[in-house]
């Protein structure tokens, strides 16, 4: 599966960001993650993002990240790096994305309501970065008719999530979207020249900091279930 998106992101010449189910491949290969896999216009696998923390009743499928799994890449179009859904209300883990010099935010997501509209002008007013917000548009017929909960959909509406996919720039103002109620794809110029523009009074990681009073420890290890040692 990871091939294929990444031919995918080769076929069109652009950097792809994806939310995928990963299973793990590094230890017992029983456990599942809710992932941001990266791949650059070569096709290539950059790295990824696990969840850090999955939501309510996720819990009873996904895994925990750790602080290894939260990459900001530097490219020529930006400084790419994203958090997963909810992580983005985790004031700490944003302010650790900041750190890493993020330009252009990525916040997918299961969330349509307004609220999170609201969240994704805060992070980009916040970080003075780009925001790029997705959500899925699904409908009830685009599930497969084998499904063995099919039956649970019928009291379900129609439009299983109306989407709300957006475009935020450092201002916090909306620059495409949110786009609601059909599938489409958002367009925008990012000037990344804007982002010096919004910092020159607000730089959360640098002149509006107080590190004399506030510090922010990131445990970027991998947080290994064994350790084999040899004496």
């Amino acid at each position: 599966e990871v091939d294929i998106l990444g031919k995918a992101a080769r076929q069109a010449g652009a950097y792809l960001a994806i939310g995928v189910i990963e299973r793990d491949g590094d230890y017992s290969g029983g456990t599942v993650y809710c992932t941001l896999l990266y791949f650059d216009p070569d096709g290539n696998l950059m790295g990824k993002h696990r969840k850090l923390k999955p939501t309510g009743s996720e819990r009873l499928i996904w895994g925990e990240g750790d602080g290894s799994t939260m990459p900001v890449f530097s490219t020529p179009v930006g400084n790419i790096g994203g958090l997963i859904c909810w992580e983005n209300y985790m004031p700490l883990a944003r302010m650790a994305m900041y750190g890493k010099g993020v330009q252009i935010y990525l916040a997918p997501t299961a969330d349509p309501r307004e609220t999170w509209q609201a969240t994704m002008r805060h992070i980009a007013c916040e970080g003075r970065c780009f925001v790029l917000g997705c959500n899925q548009f699904v409908t009830k017929d685009m599930y497969p008719s084998d499904l063995e909960t099919f039956e649970e959909l019928t009291s379900q509406p129609d439009i299983m999530c109306p989407g709300g996919s957006v475009i935020v720039s450092p201002f916090g103002e909306v620059m495409a979207g949110p786009l609601y109620g059909e599938e489409g794809i958002l367009y925008a110029d990012l000037d990344l020249s804007e982002i010096a523009k919004a910092k020159i009074d607000f730089d959360v990681v640098g002149h509006y900091a107080r590190p004399d009073i506030f510090q922010l420890h990131v445990n970027t290890a991998p947080l290994l279930p064994i350790t084999y040692e040899s004496k």
